[in-house]
């Protein structure tokens, strides 16, 4: 794509567009549309016959174009309702494009390239939810927290999210328990390659948290009981399995505890709570603003907070 091009549409984005899920799909639609017309575009062409709607907007549409691209995820499951802001936006988006046409800068795919590579930063600076879901156990909750982060850590090679989301839930529920009191790190500085006895070290525990338990974490373990520490590895529930049978072939297995995270949190819901189900929102939501709180400090990455739903 020419400069030139890529900066009159992130100007024109930072004007009309954003990281909005509304009018990236109108952008998303516009350019596809304007591939199939001739210049200069005539916005008349882009209106439904009834007028005061933008033509072909809607989910179905959005998807498909994101999926000749690669991106799975669905940007919008939307009709094709169209807000008086969306049709100003229209209109300033075709004079976009004539402009640039008529300077002989025009380059649509690039232009619907640069709107996916937008939509996939909408996507990636999105939280995670955390739903609350009364007629569904705790751990299932917490499993589709988890879930989230594995989901995006596959869409975004190279960030480990999954990790970074269970290292500060555990984090959280220390610093409740502590009133405070813990000192939080940056996921990304893992306690194996430096000097720290673990994610966390509260009284004599060392704590541990990864999704996948290895050789070098029952290494670091071993150290912690020369050490005179007691090594708590908390994992996923995949995990478990591989840190007790690596434990055993250690001879270490019975002097360290192995903890299913999603059991790690739902226990202390229900503690904390007293087991009072109109209390329990109240104990979710403190270790979710924890969380929030300790990503803001440690995280650089605002797409690691977590969304109550309660």
């Amino acid at each position: 794509m020419t400069t030139t091009q890529r900066e009159a549409l992130a100007k024109f984005d930072q004007q009309h567009i954003g990281l909005s899920k509304g009018s990236l799909s109108l952008a998303l639609i516009v350019t596809r549309m304007a591939s199939t017309k001739a210049f200069p575009l005539d916005k008349a062409q882009f209106i439904t016959k009834k007028g005061g709607q933008v033509a072909g907007l809607g989910g179905p549409a959005v998807k498909k174009i994101l999926a000749d691209h690669g991106v799975e995820r669905i940007l919008s499951t939307e009709g094709g309702r169209t807000s008086r802001g969306n049709m100003e936006r229209m209109n300033a988006y075709i004079d976009v494009l004539n402009d640039l046409h008529d300077k002989g800068l025009l380059h649509l795919e690039e232009a619907e390239r640069y709107w996916v590579e937008r939509t996939q930063a909408y996507f990636d600076a999105l939280p995670f939810t955390f739903k609350l879901d009364p007629s569904r156990s705790l751990r299932a909750c917490v499993r589709d927290l988890l879930a989230q982060a594995v989901e995006r850590q596959r869409e975004v090679k190279g960030t480990m999210y999954a990790g970074a989301v269970m290292q500060h839930l555990v984090g959280a529920k220390l610093d409740y328990v502590t009133k405070g009191a813990m000192t939080h790190h940056g996921f990304s500085v893992a306690d194996a390659p430096s000097n720290r006895s673990g994610d966390f070290l509260i009284g004599d525990v060392a704590i541990h948290v990864t999704t996948a338990p290895g050789e070098a974490l029952i290494r670091k373990c071993q150290a912690n009981l020369s050490g005179g520490l007691r090594p708590l590895i908390v994992t996923t529930e995949d995990g478990v399995g591989g840190a007790k049978a690596l434990a055993k072939q250690a001879e270490v297995d019975d002097r360290l505890d192995v903890i299913e995270i999603e059991q790690f949190i739902a226990t202390n819901v229900y503690e904390w709570s007293v087991f009072d189900r109109d209390a329990r929102p109240t104990a979710v939501k403190e270790i979710i603003d924890r969380y929030n709180a300790i990503v803001g400090e440690c995280e650089s990455d605002p797409s690691l907070r977590i969304e109550f739903e309660g």
